[in-house]
């Protein structure tokens, strides 16, 4: 008679680590969701980064799919110490102001696009999601399934680089006005029986405080301060090509000014992407861009008082506003 195995029989393989996963992007909506279904978080205003822990490296991987890792190497050090051979956070990287609220014109200048005096040791990565972890992807399970575990790694009130962006058990309405009386961006509602969509999902929505968007920078208009910005002109994406949306002249100190200016004249062309007839406009390569605040539009398709808060990198692109 045979002798029964005593090995126990193999389980599934592990699922493949992808290199990188599109994130998932929140519709912009007027009012919050109401319902049981729906959890709610801040909205940070950061950069958008997904931190793969592989055995023996991290990399951090932006909304775009570049790798800067070297411009956060303390979330990148210390996501190696959460105790898991592998994983895949998406979450925000962000600077702090006074009062606890995120500022991308702070993080801009603790990543050295604006002279400061912020350190780049600054920058805190709040994680609101968890899609691999230890050879399984995640993304098939429910939100309430995947905050379980990565609220499991990181717990709530975690202290360090790497921490929790927490769920708000609150009427999404109640929740909204205080976050706007607080001066927050925003907030995010999600569904939390829904799986992981890359991709712009209505399982994921976004409700503003200000309305806040990236144009590309095509040119500038001079300042009558010698060697300084007047206004930048900005540019929305429509279809393959780019239309201008009007120019912005708030939101920067004299000496940024005259720092972007410096920027702007490393990127001259006499190729404009945009038709443009005004007297004086420096045109640039459409390689840069800006984040604006704004309140409105006007009814021939031009930002009503917008407010420059930083520059982001074109290869990131997919931040770019689109027109329908």
């Amino acid at each position: 008679m045979a002798k029964a195995s005593s090995r126990k029989p193999p389980g599934p393989p592990p699922d493949p680590m992808p290199a990188r996963i599109e994130p998932c992007a929140a519709m912009l909506v007027d009012r919050p969701p109401k319902g049981p279904d729906w959890i709610f978080e801040v909205k940070w205003d950061g950069y958008r980064l997904a931190v793969h822990v592989e055995p023996g490296r991290v990399r951090i991987i932006t909304r775009g799919g570049y790798d800067w890792t070297d411009r956060f190497s303390p979330i990148a050090v210390e996501a190696q110490q959460l105790g898991h051979a592998s994983m895949i956070l998406d979450g925000e990287a962000v600077v702090l102001d006074d009062r606890g609220r995120s500022d991308f014109g702070l993080l801009q200048r603790a990543l050295g696009k604006k002279p400061s005096l912020h350190d780049p040791r600054e920058i805190l990565y709040f994680a609101f999601d968890l899609l691999y972890l230890d050879g399984r992807d995640l993304r098939r399970l429910p939100l309430s399934e995947r905050r379980r575990l990565v609220e499991s790694i990181i717990v709530a009130g975690r202290a360090g680089f790497i921490r929790l962006s927490e769920e708000v058990e609150a009427d999404g309405d109640e929740f909204f006005r205080i976050a706007c009386e607080h001066g927050l961006e925003g907030i995010v509602a999600k569904r939390r029986d829904k799986p992981y969509h890359s991709g712009r999902r209505p399982d994921w929505q976004k409700i503003k405080c200000v309305r806040s968007d990236s144009f590309v920078i095509v040119g500038y208009e001079p300042s009558t301060m010698a060697g300084a910005i007047g206004r930048l002109l900005l540019a929305a994406r429509k279809g393959e090509g780019l239309v201008y949306v009007g120019g912005c002249g708030t939101g920067w100190t004299s000496q940024e000014s005259v720092k972007l200016r410096e920027l702007l004249d490393t990127i001259r062309t006499d190729q404009p992407v945009v038709t443009l007839r005004r007297k004086g406009v420096v045109f640039t390569l459409p390689v840069l861009v800006a984040e604006a605040e704004y309140r409105a539009w006007t009814q021939d398709g031009k930002l009503r008082h917008p407010s420059f808060k930083g520059i982001r990198e074109r290869e990131d692109d997919a931040t770019i506003f689109e027109l329908e």
